[in-house]
């Protein structure tokens, strides 16, 4: 007769053996979870749940196996973390079950059994403060609303659209609850609805302004929002509550820099060591923000010393591979290999190292073990992701069907007439920052960021319901005023960025999807389109680990397609708005600098002037990836650099199709 559990469905097969579980019948619960582990060997609920029989059966070891099963599928997950510290615990391990809890909170600080967890072990090894912060912690989680608890417990867990609906229907019956609205705007942020998340935390502050997540929270999403002015004085009136707050002069520090003042940054990030000598991420920040303003070599210094104080701060350790001309020597990789090693390294820690290895393993000629390392980070990256190459196509390809002549013709003379900006659009790692910085060292031109204005308005026309998109089809029933109206808007809302100069580049890639919208909006404006051959521009994207976005980087069938969908709508651009978009290729800029300038410049409309050629001398702030190398003379060592991979990038040459050489 065959076992009951192997033709039982699924779900009916782990109800059964959550009731075992919950009824004490640890046998039956295991035996429940082994059953669909069988035919799932990856399913994270079974695994939790074997892992919770063992550790009561006091089968210690095969409970630790399935927890690092569970942590390789889901890393992030605070209940593996929880009962990683349960485990440790049953076992005497006091110090060891602490880090597991503290581990628990920080991915779900919902965690009731892991606070109080805390609250009993501090107090056993006489530690009253700790004990004293846990239990605070515990009894507001305690005292929260069934219906938060549940929303806070979906968001940490993934299932940010459940988490969403719940939260929805609580604020309708609460509607000033600024918990409610707090849990809400983290969704929306989550989600890239930011402008939803910047109103509902904007609300919450003026409901209870004493709050101080809410707070935090509120200059976090002005500062993705690129509010860095709004940000910058969110920040300055939280440290001027107490300006002997690490957090607070820290978050101060961070606004400082985003808004140009490194000097008042450098100071606060000083003030905040001298509090909490040797703290990684303060000292991380202030590596970034050396980078940015002033090179590299203080920035290694920093990073180093983040690196000294916690060896598996995997951040630093990547913020020195990214710096692009950094080698490490042989005692970084035995120190990067012993973290790796670690079973219970941070899941962000583990992408950072990796990475950080691969670049390493290149720089030592080592290609067959740096692409694997590539390979396993991308791998790593993809499981945090939603991205669907399927559905970007359909996106890129509703720009063609609807910013059609037709909707050109009818438009022309309509929109806001400044010819102030300059975009520079393409993919990531095409080279747009070497064109930015030499036309930022232009008098004429300012250089400012990756804005995201133009991408903020695209989501805005989409729409609010979920799962239906207006746009781009709206734009044809947009009136010349509302053309006009928002791109008074766009140059009104990135003032903050410029510096005086009468022209600015606005750098963000991802435009390219938006020209038609650009058009409509300024047609005066002038757009680069930065190329560069599709195996190199590709693969370079596949190499680098991106802060956020950019999310079709961690696969190489996913690069290749969307690269192969850019050129697409790039021609589709070409034919509707002949002569609207100039096209620069990577590679003649390097083998023509000069040709390739003036070029750029009468296409703008500003005189050639000799500091463009010497951009590498220009002392600007320099926020992406490239910033090294854009401070040094023009150079070839990135042309072909995929050639030393090309036994593995297969499935990149497919996905390109006939751009593949």
């Amino acid at each position: 007769m065959a076992d009951p559990d192997q033709t039982r469905p699924e779900g009916e097969t782990l109800a059964a053996a959550q009731d075992a579980l919950r009824g004490g019948r640890f046998e039956d619960a295991h035996a429940g979870a082994q059953a669909i582990l069988a035919q799932e060997p990856e399913n994270a609920e079974a695994l939790y749940l074997a892992a919770v029989a063992c550790r009561y059966l006091e089968r210690f070891k095969e409970a630790s196996e399935c927890l690092d099963r569970l942590g390789a599928v889901m890393p992030e997950y605070g209940r593996c973390w929880q009962e990683r510290g349960h485990l440790a615990r049953a076992q005497g391990q006091v110090e060891r079950a602490l880090a597991a809890y503290a581990r628990a909170v920080r991915y779900n600080p919902v965690l009731e059994a892991s606070w109080r967890a805390q609250v009993d072990l501090y107090a056993q090894t006489g530690r009253p403060a700790e004990a004293a912060t846990a239990r605070a912690q515990a009894e507001r989680v305690s005292a929260l609303p069934r219906e938060l608890l549940a929303v806070s417990n979906h968001l940490h867990e993934g299932r940010l659209l459940r988490a969403e609906e719940i939260c929805r229907h609580y604020l309708r019956q609460h509607p000033r609850d600024v918990e409610g609205m707090r849990l809400l705007a983290e969704i929306g942020s989550r989600l890239g609805v930011l402008d939803d998340a910047e109103f509902l935390l904007e609300s919450a502050v003026a409901f209870a302004p004493d709050n101080m997540q809410l707070r935090l929270d509120y200059i976090q999403t002005l500062r993705k929002r690129q509010k860095f002015a709004r940000a910058l004085k969110q920040a300055e009136a939280l440290y001027a509550r107490d300006p002997e707050n690490p957090l607070f002069a820290s978050h101060l520090a961070i606004e400082a820099m985003q808004t140009g003042d490194y000097e008042r940054a450098f100071a606060l990030f000083d003030k905040v060591l001298h509090k909490v000598p040797g703290d990684p991420a303060t000292l991380t920040s202030k590596g970034h923000a050396l980078k940015t303003a002033r090179g590299g070599d203080e920035a290694v210094a920093a990073y180093r010393a983040a690196i000294a104080a916690k060896a598996d701060h995997g951040d630093a350790w990547y913020a020195l591979a990214n710096l692009k001309t950094w080698r490490f020597d042989p005692a970084d990789l035995e120190a990067m290999r012993t973290q790796l090693g670690c079973s219970d390294l941070a899941f962000m820690d583990r992408v950072h190292l990796t990475f950080a290895m691969a670049k390493a393993s290149e720089d030592a000629g080592d290609y067959a073990q740096a692409f694997r390392y590539y390979d396993e980070g991308n791998a790593l990256k993809r499981r945090q992701t939603r991205y669907d190459a399927d559905r970007m196509s359909e996106e890129l390809a509703a720009q063609a069907q609807h910013c059609t002549d037709e909707l050109f013709e009818k438009n022309a003379g309509n929109g806001h007439p400044a010819p102030d900006p300059i975009f520079i659009v393409g993919l990531p790692r095409a080279g747009s920052t070497l064109l930015e910085q030499i036309l930022a060292s232009h008098p004429m031109i300012d250089g400012t960021l990756e804005l995201p204005d133009i991408l903020a308005l695209a989501h805005r026309l989409r729409g609010r319901r979920a799962g239906e998109s207006r746009y781009p089809q709206i734009l044809h029933d947009l009136t010349g005023e509302q053309l006009a109206g928002m791109g008074k808007g766009y140059i009104e809302s990135t003032s903050i960025h410029r510096q005086g100069a009468p022209l600015f580049i606005d750098k963000m890639p991802n435009n390219f999807r938006h020209i038609g919208l650009i058009h409509l909006i300024l047609p005066n404006a002038r757009i680069i389109d930065a190329r560069r051959t599709p195996m190199d521009c590709c693969f370079s994207g596949f190499k680098q680990l991106f802060a956020e976005g950019q999310e079709f980087t961690y696969g190489l069938e996913q690069v290749g397609r969307y690269y192969a969908d850019y050129v697409k709508l790039m021609d589709h651009w070409d034919a509707v708005l002949p002569g609207k978009v100039l096209r620069v290729q990577h590679e003649d800029v390097i083998d023509d600098l000069e040709g390739q300038v003036r070029r750029m410049l009468d296409y703008i409309g500003v005189p050639f002037d000799q500091a463009c050629m010497d951009f590498h001398k220009t002392d600007r702030a320099v926020r992406t990836a490239s910033s090294e190398q854009v401070r040094q003379p023009i150079s070839r060592a990135g042309v072909d650099a995929w050639k030393p991979y090309e036994a593995w990038l297969q499935p990149l040459r497919d996905a390109l199709g006939d751009l593949a050489p």
